[in-house]
């Protein structure tokens, strides 16, 4: 055994449990913090990132440690991964926090010199507060301290548009959006390391950001080198607003990465990395090799990529997974990553390449927990573990998120309200949650007066919800709470629908691009409104029972609609809200949940938990 990882005080990476199934994909994305699931296989003991021998002449080891959906988590996000513990029981195992994602980069680093450290999309966007509020500058200057190599785009790198993606990289302090930028740094340089955009291409036919990057490794009298391609997912259009990407081309994610295999080969590489924000899910563990019951839509991209891709690192739906693939060249196997969400974890792989055939040999990783500090959730203390690396704050970037977050304190601290109960993204069988449903509420109450909009119904999207709202013990509620709920600064929009419009938005919630019967989704609806859905049925036929105040929608029927300006943009694919008139914007959908949270906490009890029990599931054999 190798010396083991400096900055880790335990041993060993094993295996975890992350949970998946069909129609509670609607669940999946709500419920990642709770991540990862129990025991099914366990990997070898021993540090990861460990070299077994060296390599022989002629043979380059390079090491690539990898990550996927940050989300600007500079602080350590309340996560744990649920991983194996003594005798067979389940262990929670605290992870997350920048600082500690440093030390681990670095000690993982410290194994081989000739490592790249890479991203595979979501780095920022959909943030915390901290980082948020300060439009995800923090994120990038502390992502810079770690020196990594490149980035991949995901879909909410462009949440807030093309012009404000490019000061990323490339620094400054012009203003594209309603927060002033710079305001901590005026010298904000944008990211040191590289954008990669294979397939997102521009008015004049190149691409926003360039497509590949090359790094060369030397040891031992022998060179190689790695290419890696870097590009997000092809429905990038439909998950962020449409303006903010305006102009831009997505291009199928398989056609994209294989034409780029033949220009990388003739720069030299030797080996292929797709750093993809796309992804799927398991039935096993977080390290479990077996990656049994591989699904989701990765899995048709990998079928048809280069049997000369040696690596995806993939991302996109919070998942983590370790797959050693077959693919269509019978000498060729293929190594499938992803690391999770929040930077709970990062992906070790390790690839032993032959300078002389210019091929992969050998290919082998392990996913490493980014264990930092104990916390309290709800009561509950999830202490470390000593079974798993521990590491230390990093004290560079530990100062940098300590900064910021002095800065965003004063606003974050700030009571806005108390909850008589928690608010959670779980869905019920009709696909409702009462966090979804008490947004849909407070929206349409913002809205009702005739000056607001005359909203006579509200509709909200479960993606725009990134945490669940739980109040401290005597039932307050802060406002960094509210923002990392809703951190995408949309704004309210009413707009006049028909009701036979109403009817086909609805049923655009399992036929609409990548909303399908199987990946559905479910608009939370407000209070007052009704409606069935049978799965069954053939599409445009789904929907029925539409009520409104007990009253049946009536298809010529005008009605005032209440929702945020991503979906009045025909965000999530709901192309048919773009068709309203009557448009009249209104106040920070932020503004409009706190307003509701003080006008339901009546007789000092709290704000209560809405029923769920607005859509009614008609699909045969559901619970």
């Amino acid at each position: 055994m190798g010396r083991p990882l400096s900055g880790i005080s335990a041993r060993g990476s094993s295996s975890a449990r992350s949970s998946s199934s069909a129609f509670s994909s609607i669940a999946a994305a709500l419920l990642a913090l709770t991540l990862l699931g129990a025991c099914t296989a366990p990997a070898t003991p021993g540090a990861p990132g460990e070299l077994v021998d060296a390599p022989p002449p002629g043979m380059v080891d390079v090491t690539l440690i990898a990550f996927n959906d940050l989300h600007g988590n500079l602080e350590p996000p309340l996560a744990t991964v649920n991983a194996p513990g003594p005798m067979g029981r389940t262990v929670q195992v605290p992870a997350g926090g920048a600082a500690y994602m440093a030390s681990a980069i670095a000690a993982l680093k410290a194994r081989n010199p000739n490592h790249a450290v890479v991203s595979a999309g979501d780095m920022i966007g959909a943030s915390p507060l901290v980082s948020a509020l300060f439009l995800d500058e923090p994120t990038i200057e502390a992502v810079n301290a770690m020196h990594i190599d490149f980035n991949a785009m995901g879909n909410h790198e462009f949440d807030k548009g093309r012009a404000e993606l490019v000061r990323m990289q490339q620094g400054g302090c012009v203003q594209h959006t309603l927060l002033q930028p710079c305001r901590l740094n005026p010298a904000f340089a944008g990211a040191n390391f590289g954008f990669l955009a294979a397939n997102t291409v521009r008015e004049d036919g190149g691409t926003l950001f360039p497509a590949t990057g090359l790094k060369t490794f030397t040891q031992n009298g022998a060179t190689v080198k790695v290419g890696f391609i870097g590009m997000t997912l092809r429905a990038t259009p439909s998950l962020v607003t449409p303006a903010g990407v305006a102009g831009l081309r997505f291009d199928d994610e398989a056609d994209t990465a294989n034409a780029l295999v033949a220009p990388l080969k003739a720069q030299g590489a030797d080996a292929i990395v797709v750093l993809l924000h796309e992804g799927g899910s398991t039935q096993v563990g977080y390290n479990d090799k077996r990656c049994a019951g591989l699904s989701g839509d990765i899995v048709p991209i990998l079928s048809r990529l280069s049997p000369e891709i040696d690596v995806v690192v993939s991302g996109h739906t919070h998942q983590a997974y370790l797959c050693d693939l077959p693919t269509s060249d019978p000498s060729r196997r293929r190594l499938l990553t992803s690391a999770g969400l929040y930077g709970t974890l990062l992906t070790d792989i390790r690839l032993r390449i032959d300078a002389r055939t210019h091929r992969v040999v050998t290919r082998s990783a392990d996913q490493v927990i980014v264990q930092g500090e104990p916390f309290t959730r709800a009561g509950q203390t999830v202490a470390l573990n000593d079974r798993y690396p521990v590491f230390s704050k990093d004290p560079d970037v530990a100062t940098l998120v300590a900064r910021y977050a002095a800065a965003a304190q004063p606003l974050a601290q700030r009571v806005v309200g108390r909850l008589g109960a928690p608010l959670d993204r779980r869905p019920s069988a009709s696909g409702e949650s009462t966090l979804g449903n008490f947004i849909a509420d407070g929206q349409l109450a913002a809205t009702r007066a005739p000056e607001a909009g005359g909203a006579q119904l509200a509709f909200t999207n479960r993606g725009g919800m990134r945490e669940d709202l739980v109040p401290a013990p005597d039932g307050t509620v802060r406002y960094g709470q509210l923002f990392s709920v809703q951190p995408f600064g949309n704004s309210m929009v009413v707009k006049t629908f028909t009701g036979a419009q109403i009817r086909r938005a609805l049923e655009q919630q399992f036929d609409s691009g990548t909303n399908t019967v199987q990946r559905p989704r479910v608009l939370m609806v407000s209070e007052g409104f009704h409606y069935a859905f049978d799965l069954q049925r053939a599409p445009g036929e789904r929907i029925s029972e539409l009520r409104l105040n007990g009253v049946a929608l009536q298809a010529d029927g005008r009605y005032r609609v209440a929702m945020n300006s991503f979906l009045a943009a025909g965000g999530d694919n709901f192309t048919v809200f773009t068709e309203g008139t009557e448009v009249l914007g209104g106040a920070p959908d932020l503004e409009a949940l706190e307003r509701h949270i003080h006008a339901q906490d009546r007789a000092g009890h709290g704000a209560p938990a809405p029923a769920t029990d607005r859509i009614l599931n008609l699909t045969r054999g559901t619970p």
